[in-house]
C-alpha cells in the first residue's frame, strides 16, 4: 500500500557520476496530483484515495466523472488513479487537497508503472526472442516460424499457453527497485536511474517500492 502519485514520461538523458561515470537517466513530470475522493471501509469495503493529473478540456472529461471534480472545486483531469492506504493514512488526506512531489527525496527506491510501446501483430522471434530455423540444408520459407507446436494424434490440440505470434505490447509494465538521481520540486521532475516503460509523454505511475532490496 502507499500514494501512486501521476505523472507524464519526458524522455532520457544522461549525467556524470563524481567519479565520471555516465548515468543513464529517465526525467518524469510527476504531479501536482489533487485529491478527488475517497475509499472508506464503511462504505466500500477498503480504504483509497483517489488522484487526478493533469488539466483538460471539460468537453473531453467522462460525464461520469465531472462531479468528482466540481466536489472537489479543481478542472477536469486526464488521469485518475486509486491508491490503497491504511485508515489512519487515509484521515491525513482531504478532497480537494494537493500531493506534491514533496514524498519522495534523492536516493529512495521507487517502482515506476507505464503503458508499454505498442508494436502490433508480431512473429515470434521479435514477441518471444526465439531463434528461428537455419537459413541451410534445404530451410525453405521457414526461417522464422516457432517450431512445433504439438504432436498429431495424441494430443491432437495445441496446449492453452502456447508462445505464437499475436498482438505485442500496449500492456501495462512495472519496473521495480528505480533509484532517484535528483529531485527538482521547482519544476515538479523526477530524475530517475534507469529506464521507464513508454513512449516519450506517455503516462506513467511512481510510488514507493514495495519489496524490500536483498
Amino acid at each position: 500500500m502507499g500514494i501512486h502519485l501521476l505523472g507524464n514520461k519526458i524522455g532520457m538523458t544522461q549525467i556524470f557520476d563524481e567519479d565520471g561515470t555516465v548515468i543513464p537517466i529517465t526525467v518524469l513530470k510527476v504531479g501536482p496530483c489533487f485529491v478527488v475522493d475517497k475509499r472508506t471501509e464503511e462504505k466500500n469495503g477498503y480504504s483509497a484515495v483517489v488522484l487526478a493529473f493533469e488539466d483538460i478540456k471539460e468537453s473531453r472529461a467522462r460525464k461520469s466523472e465531472l462531479g468528482l471534480y466540481k466536489k472537489a472545486n479543481i478542472t477536469p483531469k486526464k488521469q485518475l488513479s486509486e491508491s490503497r492506504v491504511s485508515k489512519e493514512e487515509l484521515e491525513k488526506f482531504e478532497i480537494g487537497q494537493e500531493v506534491s512531489i514533496d514524498l519522495f527525496k534523492k536516493g529512495d527506491l521507487v517502482d515506476v508503472s507505464g503503458i508499454s510501446k505498442g508494436r502490433g501483430f508480431t512473429g515470434v522471434m521479435k514477441r518471444y526472442g526465439m531463434a528461428g530455423a537455419k537459413s541451410s540444408h534445404g530451410t525453405h520459407e521457414y526461417f522464422r516460424h516457432g517450431g512445433s507446436i504439438g504432436a498429431g494424434s495424441s494430443p491432437s490440440r495445441v496446449f492453452k499457453g502456447m508462445k505464437m505470434p499475436g498482438r505485442y505490447g500496449a500492456s501495462r509494465i512495472t519496473i521495480q527497485h528505480l533509484r532517484i538521481a535528483e529531485v527538482k520540486p521547482e519544476k515538479n521532475l523526477l530524475l530517475v536511474r534507469g529506464a521507464v516503460p513508454g513512449p516519450n509523454r506517455g503516462d506513467i505511475e511512481i510510488a514507493h517500492s514495495v519489496k524490500r532490496m536483498a
